[in-house]
């Protein structure tokens, strides 16, 4: 009789572990992270590869666990009901059901889960290799209770895999962003650039181009001695060409090669021909997003393209610097000329210079004005407003407050922003 009691015991605790097995099991293979095992797969590491075959079949692996996981539980209290029921007749029932879901409880679930919650990839890499077989062995029961589960559901009209509340790899992305918290600036930068590179392909050319105000162009008629001084002049070193007006745009001169024009003819410069030194213009239209301007720079070769309106008219250009100042934050080399763009002040405000873009502000400091009507800062104040304000009208929005500071003609070209206080998660507890 005491051998059958120890076999039974022993049984019992055999079952539990298989059930601390199970379910920590369960926890760490849905929290692993996929990201990671995929380059260890990449690395040559097999328990990787295995990982990565059993996500491929998560439903099969799901049902398996679950299946293995109760068959064990409810055999163990099978096997306690029966061992403590002739130890204490029919109360034994009763005592076999407290004890079975405290064991089951402590060792068969929180302790196994817990463990596999804090170490969730070390654990997934250990028990791979098994569940490969457990899935292999369990699957033509599992996939025979998941096609009388479909069935039942079908019946009660529940629709599986709802598309809405699907998140895209994309939106995946951007919330493992959010995750990577810190105040150092390092870490914001990181955050700020991850977030810059999604976004790529949301963004078009017109919202970071150069405006046509602000670049330089020559006229290809001047004598060629005044084109180099211009271009000599410019902090640019590619210059649009345009001829009869400032619309028809004839070609792109590129400072080197005028360099070796000049150099090649320096006795008579006035036998340099301007249309042979510039070369064809590259005209894209503003509603062209930085990924796919990108793509094209990358394909053509070149650094420099003329952005135009629905109508043709040119409203600016764009260079593959400027997309790379949409992922790295502001490059400025020692021929740039450096506009006054933000100021902060004792007082917690800023001074804002109207040509800022609110893309750069948001990424800055982290703020979340909506940047889907207006590029600028000066745009974004007409739009809420409505009218073009005069100077010392002040406007708020959404705990922000904006004041007029300087505007010449119709241009707004300084902004006082205020941002709303900054309320400290702690003081909310």
């Amino acid at each position: 009789m005491e051998t059958d009691t120890l076999a039974t015991i022993g049984g019992i605790s055999i079952l539990l572990l298989l059930s601390a097995i199970f379910s920590g099991s369960e926890t760490a293979l849905t929290a692993a992270s996929e990201p990671r095992m995929h380059l260890l797969k990449k690395k040559g590491n097999k328990r990787a590869a295995v990982f990565a075959h059993l996500m491929s079949q998560r439903e099969k692996m799901l049902g398996a666990i679950l299946l293995g996981n109760n068959l064990v539980n409810i055999l163990a209290s099978a096997l306690a009901t029966s061992l403590l029921i002739g130890a204490f007749g029919e109360t034994g029932v009763i005592y076999a059901t407290i004890a079975m879901t405290i064991l089951v409880l402590i060792f068969g679930e929180v302790m196994p889960k817990t463990y596999a919650f804090y170490n969730p990839d070390r654990v997934a890499l250990t028990v791979a290799p098994i569940f490969r077989w457990v899935v292999a062995i369990l699957s033509p029961i599992t996939q025979t209770i998941n096609i009388l589960i479909r069935f039942t559901l079908q019946t009660l009209r529940i629709k599986l895999g709802d598309n809405d509340l699907i998140l895209s790899a994309q939106e995946t992305l951007r919330g493992a962003i959010e995750l990577h918290q810190g105040k150092e600036p390092t870490i914001q930068q990181e955050r700020v650039m991850l977030r810059s590179i999604l976004d790529l392909a949301e963004v078009d050319v017109g919202e970071v181009m150069h405006h046509r105000q602000d670049i330089v162009m020559i006229d290809s008629d001047l004598p060629t001695s005044e084109i180099v001084n211009l271009a000599v002049k410019s902090p640019y070193t590619r210059i649009p060409l345009w001829r009869g007006n400032p619309d028809n745009i004839i070609g792109v001169a590129h400072a080197k090669a005028l360099l070796r024009q000049v150099h090649a003819n320096r006795q008579d410069l006035s036998s340099i021909n301007i249309d042979t030194v510039a070369t064809t213009p590259w005209f894209i239209p503003e509603s062209t997003s930085l990924i796919a301007q990108l793509q094209a720079f990358r394909q053509r070769h070149e650094h420099f393209a003329l952005v135009v309106d629905e109508y043709g008219s040119l409203m600016g250009v764009v260079t593959l610097e400027d997309i790379l100042e949409e992922i790295v934050g502001e490059i400025v080399d020692e021929h740039d000329m450096v506009p006054v763009g933000v100021r902060s002040q004792n007082n917690g405000t800023y001074l804002v210079n109207g040509r800022v873009t609110i893309r750069d502000l948001n990424r800055r400091f982290e703020w979340q004005l909506p940047d889907d009507e207006a590029a600028t800062i000066a745009g974004f104040v007409i739009q809420i407003c409505r009218i073009i304000p005069e100077k010392g009208q002040i406007f708020s929005f959404k705990g922000f407050r904006f004041e007029v500071i300087s505007r010449l003609n119709n241009r707004l070209e300084l902004i006082k922003v205020t941002p709303p206080p900054l309320v400290d998660e702690a003081e909310l507890h």
